[in-house]
C-alpha cells in the first residue's frame, strides 16, 4: 500500500494532460432540477493538447414551457426550440462525441446530473468518464485576492478568454476552454502533469482513499468488469472500464465525491478485475454479476426480472392481467406496474376485453351489467349478453396484435380517437393520444426484442476504430461469446474459434425465451449502432410484417404535437 503522500510511480502517473482528450461542454436548461426534460441547449468543444478538435451544439427541445426567468437569462424561447430536436434524438450523438475523453464542466455536478437523468430515462448507459469541476479546480487553484468571484463570466474576464459567456452553451463552452487551459498552467507549476495527478489534486480527498489507492495497481490496461469486496468476501460494488487500472484509480481521487461510494471504499479490502474483450461484453457481464451478487452500494439492475408484462387470463371469458413473471403471448417488458396497467387498459379498450377482474362461467353466468356495459365498452359476458364465442374475437385481436399477425386494436384505437377529435372532444382527444403512443411504443418494443430472442444464434461484428473488429455472438439474446479480431488479423478464424467456444444456451418458455430484459435491449442498441454487421445468423433476423412497426410516422407526428401541447401550456 502506498502512503498518504506517496509520489507516484512512473507507471502510476497514467495519462499526461497534453495528451488528455477534454470535451469541455455547457448546458442551458428549463431549471435547476436534472431530469430528462430541462434541457434546452447543448454545446461542446472537444480539445487535446492545447487545441481544439471539434465542436459540437445544438438546441433540444424540452417538450415543456420554458419559464419567463430563464428566457430573460438565455434568450432561448419556446418558438426558437420549437423545430429542435428532443434530448432523445441527440443524446447518443453527443455520447459518441464525448466517448473516451474526460467531461469538463464549470459546476459540472449541475449538467452531468442532468446528464446522467437523461441517459436514465432513455436507456443509454451512463459512460461513467472521469470529471473535471472548473469551480472546484478554480477554488483549489485561485484565492479571493485572485478573483472576488468564481464564477464563470469572472474567470473568463481574469484570464482574457477570447470568447464572453453569455448564457449559451457553446459560447459558455468556449469559455469554459480558456479556462480550464490557464488553470492548467497554474497546477502544473505545483507537480501536476498527468489526469490522474489532477483528480487526486482535487480537493476532499481522504487519507483513506489515498493509501488504498495500490487496489488498483494489479489491474490491466483493459476493458473489463470490476469487483469491489468488502471485509467478508462479499461483493460490495460492480462496475464496468474501458481501462480497468484507471477507472478503479479515479475511485480513490478527488473525481469520486460520491458519499455512499466513499462509505464504499472506506469499507473494501480488495478490488478483482475481470477482463473483457471489449465494451459490450463488459456490460453485459455486469448485468449477470449485478443479478448475482446484487451489491449494496449498486442502485441498479440489483434484480434483473423486476420488469412488469401484460398477458390474457386462462378462462372462459380471458381478460388482461399485469403480472411480474412473463408467459408466451406475454406483452411487454415495462419498467413499471403502473406503465404496464395503462398499456393494458388502452387495449382492452380497443379490443373490446372486460376489465373487470370477476371470474365468469361459460355457462350460466349470474352476473349485473357494470357501468362499462351501459357505456357501451363491454358486452357484458357476466350477465350472458355475450357468449364465449362472441367474445373470441377480441381475444384474438389482442393476440395478433402481441405476435405481429395483425393490428386490428391500434385501428380500432386511432378509430375511437378520430371520433373524439370529430366531436371536438379535444383534450380527451390528446389524452388518449398520448395513451395510444404508450401502448404503440410497448408493442413495437416487444417485437423488436422478441425477433432477437428468438434467433438461435447470431454473429455480428462491430468496427473497433482502428480498422480491426469485435466480436458477438448471441444465442436466443443472450451473449453467448465475445471476441476481438484487430488490425491485420484475419476475421473469420476468430469467428468460428468463438462459434465453438460459445455458451450452449437452451431457450425457455416465455416471449423473451428466458433471457433477461436488460441484457436482449443492450444487445439490441449495440446491434443496430451504426458500422455493426451482420456476419451469420441461424435464421433471418425481421420484426413482423404487421405490428406496430408500422406506426412509426404516426407516433412522430403524435410525439410533435405533444411536445407543441406542452410548449404553449
Amino acid at each position: 500500500m502506498h502512503g498518504a503522500h506517496d509520489q507516484l510511480t512512473f507507471d502510476e502517473l497514467g495519462t499526461p494532460l497534453r495528451d488528455t482528450t477534454f470535451v469541455v461542454f455547457d448546458l442551458e436548461t428549463t431549471g435547476t432540477k436534472p431530469g430528462p426534460d430541462g434541457i434546452t441547449e447543448i454545446g461542446a468543444v472537444k480539445v487535446r493538447g492545447g487545441e481544439v478538435l471539434g465542436e459540437f451544439a445544438t438546441l433540444v427541445n424540452p417538450g415543456k414551457p420554458i419559464p419567463p426567468q430563464i428566457v430573460a437569462l438565455t434568450g432561448i424561447t419556446d418558438a426558437v426550440v420549437y423545430d429542435a430536436p428532443t434530448i432523445d434524438r441527440v443524446l447518443g450523438s453527443f455520447l459518441e462525441f464525448a466517448a473516451g475523453a474526460v467531461l469538463v464542466a464549470h459546476n459540472a455536478p449541475f449538467d452531468t446530473g442532468f446528464m446522467r437523468a437523461a441517459c436514465a430515462a432513455y436507456g443509454y448507459p451512463w459512460p461513467k468518464p472521469a470529471v473535471v469541476c472548473t469551480v472546484k479546480l478554480a477554488r483549489r487553484v485561485l484565492t479571493r485576492q485572485d478573483t472576488p468571484s468564481f464564477r464563470l463570466s469572472a474567470l473568463a474576464a481574469l484570464f482574457g478568454s477570447s470568447t464572453t459567456p453569455n448564457h449559451r452553451a457553446l459560447d459558455d463552452a468556449r469559455a469554459t476552454v480558456d479556462v480550464l487551459h490557464a488553470l492548467l498552467e497554474r497546477v502544473g507549476s505545483v507537480g501536476v502533469h498527468s489526469l490522474e495527478e489532477l483528480v487526486d489534486y482535487l480537493p476532499e480527498v481522504t487519507d483513506e482513499q489515498r493509501r488504498k489507492r495500490g487496489m488498483a495497481a494489479h489491474l490491466p490496461e483493459l476493458p473489463g468488469v470490476y469487483l469491489f469486496r468488502g471485509p467478508g468476501e462479499e461483493v460490495l460494488y460492480v462496475g464496468t472500464a474501458s481501462n480497468l487500472r484507471r477507472r478503479v484509480r479515479n475511485y480513490f481521487t478527488g473525481s469520486e465525491s460520491r458519499g455512499r461510494i466513499r462509505e464504499m471504499v472506506a469499507l473494501a479490502q480488495r478490488v478483482d478485475g475481470i477482463e473483457c474483450s471489449h465494451a459490450l461484453e463488459a456490460q453485459i457481464r455486469e448485468l449477470r454479476l449485478l443479478a448475482a451478487y446484487r451489491p449494496a452500494y449498486n442502485r441498479r439492475s440489483k434484480n434483473p426480472r423486476k420488469s412488469w408484462w401484460v398477458v390474457l387470463t386462462d378462462e372462459a371469458f380471458p381478460r388482461l392481467s399485469v403480472v411480474r413473471l412473463p408467459k408466451d403471448g406475454a406483452l411487454g417488458p415495462f419498467n413499471s406496474q403502473a406503465m404496464a396497467k395503462l398499456a393494458a387498459d388502452v387495449l382492452a379498450g380497443a379490443s373490446g376485453l372486460r376489465t373487470c377482474t370477476q371470474r365468469i362461467s361459460a355457462v350460466a353466468p349470474a352476473g349485473r351489467p357494470c357501468a362499462m356495459a351501459e357505456l357501451g365498452r363491454c358486452g357484458a359476458p357476466c350477465a350472458g349478453h355475450q357468449s364465449v364465442e362472441a367474445y373470441f374475437p377480441s381475444v384474438r385481436a389482442v393476440a395478433q396484435l402481441i405476435g405481429g399477425e395483425d393490428n386490428v386494436p391500434l385501428d380500432s384505437a386511432l378509430r375511437q380517437l378520430d371520433e373524439l377529435a370529430a366531436a371536438q372532444h379535444y383534450e380527451q382527444a390528446a389524452r388518449r393520444r398520448d395513451e395510444l403512443a404508450i401502448l404503440v411504443r410497448a408493442v413495437a418494443k416487444a417485437h423488436r426484442l422478441t425477433a432477437l430472442a428468438a434467433i438461435p444464434e447470431l454473429v455480428a461484428a462491430a468496427p473497433d476504430g482502428n480498422r480491426g473488429w469485435e466480436f458477438a455472438v448471441i444465442r436466443y439474446g443472450r451473449l453467448a461469446s465475445a471476441g476481438v479480431a484487430r488490425r491485420g488479423v484475419p476475421p473469420m478464424p476468430v469467428v468460428d474459434a468463438l462459434v465453438a467456444a460459445a455458451e450452449t444456451v437452451t431457450p425457455e418458455p416465455g416471449p423473451l425465451y428466458g433471457a433477461p430484459p436488460e441484457e436482449v435491449g443492450l444487445l439490441l442498441r449495440w446491434l443496430t449502432r451504426a458500422g455493426v454487421r451482420l456476419v451469420r445468423t441461424a435464421i433471418p433476423w425481421a420484426e413482423p410484417a404487421h405490428g406496430a412497426g408500422g406506426w412509426h410516422d404516426w407516433l412522430e407526428r403524435a410525439s410533435t404535437a405533444t411536445a407543441l401541447e406542452q410548449a404553449v401550456g
